[in-house]
């Protein structure tokens, strides 16, 4: 049980040599997250779509 309270001691005197971002920071990168996951989400839709409407075309090519 000392040893845990060890650890516990460690990581909080870790922590306040941590460099935490401010308010405008976070908020500027989670927007930043957010808009490159819809970004990607748009693109990995848009091929998505493509190569489904150019497969079903071949297939009804082929047919």
């Amino acid at each position: 049980m000392n040893s845990f309270l060890d650890y516990l001691r460690g990581v909080r005197a870790e922590l306040t040599h941590v460099s935490w971002p401010s308010r405008g920071q976070a908020v500027a990168y989670t927007a930043l997250v957010i808009g490159i996951s819809l970004i990607t989400a748009f693109v990995l839709g848009a091929f998505d779509f493509l190569f489904t409407f150019g497969l079903e075309e071949i297939l009804r090519f082929t047919n």
